[in-house]
């Protein structure tokens, strides 16, 4: 009998160290926007092969996602949650124990500002700045006043256009021969830099990134010499009843990767996974540009992210990680 009594508290043992290294079964957000899901669906792969996790995809948005995690405890992950959208309630679910923020998902943040072509910065590196803008106002022929200059604005109806028009009254781009025009569409928009390019002619306005178009069209955002006023921008200059608003840069939002903080207690390496992966902008507006070239879902766009940027993605991880997930990675 005396060996079967030594046995069980190895077996015990062992059981306990399987449970504390066990990812076990996560549900992801696969947010519906591209960059989103692109990062939702390495996360899925990277945790199943690389942890060991029974990892699972579920439907996801800003709101829902964040209050279901905040209500219910699940999904165990959001990849890619724009905290500024619902900060207070986010900032209490973390004051509560319920959540917790592992890190950045875009190193950068959204990023918001008026652009010019880099093409024009290359003849003249004054576009740059918004005096070398305003001076060579008369280069940003209107498409259909020949007395005005054209600044493409955001749409009607998204929450860019009041930032957007504020700070173009801010700067007094109206005074300087100005039109804020309305491009109609988010495609309208697109449509405009895109048309612009293929006749490398002189365009100015709104955009932001990540995006397919900004990995596409290569844009320089206009300094204001302001530099950032983020209490001006929260208070007044995204605000709709803002009647003396003052210039500023766009700040970043905050852009991070949400957990439960059932799920970042049980699965300790998993979560420290997720608090170093990270994308800058630039490589995500490419990766955009890649998955709309290709139309590609996230699941394409993550073996295509995967196999072609070893390099970044293996910092994430340890080293005996890294090998699971590559050599899932070529059994492909």
């Amino acid at each position: 009998m005396k060996p079967i009594f030594i046995a069980i508290p190895l077996l015990i043992a062992s059981s306990l160290a399987q449970a504390d290294n066990s990812c076990g079964k996560v549900t992801i957000a696969d947010m519906n926007w591209s960059s989103a899901s692109l990062i939702a669906n390495i996360d899925r792969f990277i945790l199943e092969k690389g942890y060991g996790c029974e990892a699972e995809l579920v439907p996801g948005d800003t709101m829902p996602t964040g209050t279901a995690m905040i209500e219910k405890g699940e999904p165990d992950i959001a990849p890619e949650m724009w905290s500024n959208s619902m900060k207070d309630a986010l900032d209490k679910g973390v004051a509560e124990k319920r959540l917790r923020f592992a890190g950045q998902s875009l190193s950068d943040g959204g990023e918001e500002g008026f652009w010019v072509p880099q093409y024009m910065v290359d003849k003249d590196p004054s576009l740059a700045t918004i005096e070398g803008v305003i001076k060579s106002a008369a280069m940003f022929k209107h498409p259909e006043d020949p007395e005005k200059s054209a600044f493409y604005g955001c749409p009607a109806g998204w929450n860019c256009q009041i930032s957007s028009g504020n700070l173009f009254t801010a700067l007094k781009l109206k005074d300087k021969g100005f039109d804020l025009i309305d491009p109609g569409s988010g495609a309208g928009l697109s449509g405009s830099i895109a048309k612009a390019y293929a006749r490398q002619e002189p365009w100015f306005g709104y955009y932001w990134a990540p995006t397919a178009v900004l990995g596409k069209y290569k844009m320089v955002k206009v300094d204001f010499g302001s530099g950032v006023d983020k209490e001006e921008f929260i208070n007044c200059s995204s605000k709709e009843d803002c009647l003396e608003p003052k210039v500023t840069m766009y700040p970043p939002s905050l852009v991070q990767t949400l957990t439960t903080e059932s799920f970042a207690a049980r699965s300790p390496a998993a979560y420290e996974y997720l608090s170093k992966r990270s994308f800058k902008n630039e490589k995500m507006n490419e990766l955009l540009a890649w998955m709309e070239d290709n139309q590609a879902d996230g699941d394409v766009a993550m073996e295509y992210y995967l196999t072609n940027n070893k390099d970044n993605w293996m910092t994430w991880v340890p080293a005996d990680v890294a090998e699971k997930v590559q050599k899932a990675l070529d059994n492909l």
